[in-house]
């Protein structure tokens, strides 16, 4: 069982930067690949990013390459994620999520935090 706790969620101004930290319980943290999600009101939740589990290899949606950037430190359980040049369309509850394959989809992730809100404002 991985207990996920998300934090950093506020709101910035459209081109300010924010860091969500999304601390995990348990000692196995090191054991599963994280990933970040993002639900905005009226849409399905979005895959952004996805780590695996030394923090080697990364994918991220198109609509956040070169802006976010998702980092985790094993000795922590914890996982970020560094949003920069944030835009109104960023705006979204935010979720990180552990699993065991490294992928895009939300089935493969088996736990999820609770979410926190980013309001981008223009």
């Amino acid at each position: 069982q991985v207990q996920l706790v998300e934090s950093g969620g506020g709101l910035v101004q459209a081109g300010g930067s924010l860091r969500l930290s999304c601390a995990a319980s348990g000692r196995t943290f090191s054991s599963y690949v994280m990933g970040w999600f993002r639900q905005a009101p009226g849409k399905e939740r979005e895959f952004v990013a996805a780590l695996d589990r030394r923090g080697s290899s990364t994918y991220y949606a198109d609509s956040v390459k070169g802006r976010f950037s998702i980092s985790r430190d094993n000795a922590k359980n914890t996982v970020y994620l560094q949003m920069n040049s944030l835009k109104p369309e960023d705006t979204a509850v935010y979720y990180c999520a552990s699993g065991w394959v490294l992928g895009t989809k939300m089935e493969e992730y088996g736990y999820w935090g609770q979410g926190t809100q980013i309001t981008v404002s223009s």
